[in-house]
């Protein structure tokens, strides 16, 4: 056998999402790990899906993605955050928000630059700049609130410093970012350099009539950053791995040749079909509410047990501290609750470099009601 001669990511295995998801499987557990719905779609898409495919539109899509859905986005943005995004030069379709992601980091983090991020941290941030040579610095949010101290966030900047990643809102601990922390934000990054990377995937999912505050929507912000959405979580459709990356042309002419030697483009019949469905703006606007019935539902479940239900403000996450249950640390609760009651999460410490356990456990309720209600009963019993 050939001996390899290096691993650029000698520490990473496989994530814990799929971890998890092979530990539900082998115990017929229900699966609230990975963050992806068990419902279909709306037909409609399918559809349209369908028709384009049937038409002949399965050849290759331009670099930058179908003109028809970019100029949806920016309608989209425009209507949602009062912000402008040339269509042709400022916005680009991806295969999904982490290609996305990992496009941006590679376009503008070389070896020695640091890049700040905010843990727990969805899980490809750290590989991703590590891959190219990059420094992570971490500002750990903990348990029950998750804020941000931005005085140390201060302390974190230096010369070197290239890019902070921003997840709003954040998965999987359920925050959202406030106005203070905009501004505080603002005032740190003025007069520098720094390129901010906003990874929004769950921007139309926010409750209890909170609002999303897009990175976008601040001009001093907007010009030095890359926003990043998925329509997977827009529209269910997780397996389809179709997002965009908007941000201002002098950024996007660099991301996209990068762009263009990783995938070069996206598949030419969801993204039409993509177009056609956002023309009605109800497709999406709903979401709030549909999943914060799911959120409401789930958190009534689980209202008489001995889980502490920590806020949850956006996402389809729902975090759950289970110090008063089992002194056991995070991963090995997460497995018993698998193989012993029969419903799979993922354990809040496989977001933290250093595997930070504070006894916190995430459910995933982008899921049928009768999903739910089956783990609710399971874990009832504890």
């Amino acid at each position: 056998m050939i001996q390899l001669p290096f691993s650029k990511l000698s520490d990473i295995g496989t994530t814990i999402f799929s971890q998890m998801t092979q530990l539900a499987n082998e115990n017929q557990a229900i699966n609230l790990s990975q963050g992806f719905p068990d419902f279909m779609p709306d037909n409609e898409l399918l559809n349209y899906v369908d028709e384009f495919i049937k038409k002949g539109f399965n050849q290759y899509a331009p670099l930058g993605g179908i003109m028809g859905l970019k100029e949806e986005i920016a309608r989209k943005i425009e209507n949602s955050h009062q912000a402008i995004y040339h269509p042709d030069s400022e916005i680009t379709i991806t295969a999904g928000g982490t290609q996305a992601i990992f496009t941006a980091i590679a376009t503008f983090i070389k070896r020695d630059d640091e890049v700040i991020i905010f843990e727990p941290a969805y899980d490809c941030y750290e590989p991703t700049v590590e891959l190219f040579g990059g420094v992570v610095k971490r500002f750990e949010m903990k348990a029950p609130d998750y804020e941000i101290d931005w005085n140390v966030v201060r302390q974190l900047i230096s010369e070197k410093t290239k890019m902070i990643i921003l997840n709003n809102p954040n998965n999987p601990s359920g925050k959202i970012l406030k106005e203070k922390d905009i501004q505080e934000l603002i005032s740190i990054v003025k007069d520098t350099s720094i390129l901010i990377l906003s990874d929004e995937v769950y921007e139309n999912i926010v409750f209890d009539g909170k609002q999303h505050l897009s990175i976008c929507k601040y001009p001093e912000l907007k010009e030095r950053s890359l926003l990043v959405a998925s329509f997977g979580k827009l529209f269910h459709v997780t397996g389809w791995k179709v997002g965009y990356c908007a941000a201002p042309k002098a950024l996007t002419d660099e991301f996209r040749k990068v762009h263009q030697f990783n995938v070069f483009c996206v598949n030419t019949p969801i993204q039409l079909a993509l177009a056609e469905y956002m023309k009605n703006d109800d497709h999406y606007n709903y979401l709030n509410e549909f999943f914060q019935e799911k959120r409401d539902f789930l958190r009534r479940g689980l209202a008489n047990t001995s889980f502490e239900l920590l806020d949850c403000e956006g996402t389809y996450f729902q975090a759950l501290k289970y110090d008063k249950i089992s002194d056991k640390n995070d991963f090995e609760f997460a497995s018993e609750l698998t193989i012993t009651h029969k419903v799979a999460s993922v354990p809040f410490s496989s977001f933290y470099k250093n595997k930070l356990n504070e006894n916190v456990i995430r459910l995933c309720f982008a899921k049928k009601e009768e999903t739910l209600e089956k783990a609710i009963e399971h874990l009832m019993k504890i």
